[in-house]
């Protein structure tokens, strides 16, 4: 007796066939959405100088560059999106390339400056948008010695040093710090009650 055969499905019938091909058409769609748009170049904004937080930002501070970002071109700052009364919400390097995030206004900024002499002088490292610990040590009711050195505030940016040339190690040293408004008081009430201030890169007392 005869068997019969089964009919063959066509290949294209086949469902991992159509899914397969499905797969192809996405991935050769991504690749030339993410070519496309690499190819893309904007102008953007890019720092001309080292820029610390809080500081009021101008025109000036930087240089307009064509870049191909790709997809995440407006993640970053054009020459359009630059307004008044903007200050850098954190500090930026020079040479790099501006996120929006990096942006703030001024009215809704937090921070201040202030003034602080490190009676210890402050390692050759720290320059301009570092960020560092103050440490103060009040004075003892002799008035002679000091208590034992504690944290003040922490994790502040240093927008200037202010020193003089050929400055030592062991010599003390003016910086100008940017700070929450929120630690103004403490670091006013250490300065005027005669406590020796040192600062410290972050991470130099632990």
């Amino acid at each position: 007796m005869a068997s019969l055969s089964r009919p063959r499905r066509a290949f294209w019938g086949d469902t991992r066939f159509l899914v397969g091909i499905v797969l192809v058409v996405l991935s050769i769609t991504a690749v030339w959405l993410i070519v496309t748009g690499s190819d893309q170049a904007r102008p953007v904004l890019r720092a001309d100088r080292t820029i610390v937080q809080g500081e009021r930002l101008s025109a000036g501070d930087f240089q307009v560059i064509e870049v191909g970002l790709g997809l995440s071109g407006d993640d970053y700052l054009g020459p359009e999106d630059l307004q008044p009364g903007q200050v850098a919400a954190r500090t930026l390097t020079k040479g790099e390339i501006v996120p929006t995030a990096a942006l703030a206004d001024a009215d809704r900024d937090r921070s201040t400056t202030i003034v602080v002499e490190s009676s210890t002088g402050i390692p050759g490292e720290v320059q301009a948008g570092s960020v560092v610990d103050v440490w103060f040590a009040p004075p003892l009711d002799d008035g002679r010695t000091y208590d034992t050195p504690r944290i003040l505030v922490t994790d502040v940016v240093v927008r200037d040093v202010i020193e003089s040339n050929g400055m030592l190690a062991d010599t003390a040293a003016r910086l100008e710090l940017v700070i929450d408004r929120s630690d103004t008081a403490d670091v006013l009430a250490a300065i005027t009650g005669g406590a020796a201030l040192s600062v410290l890169p972050v991470g130099a007392g632990s």
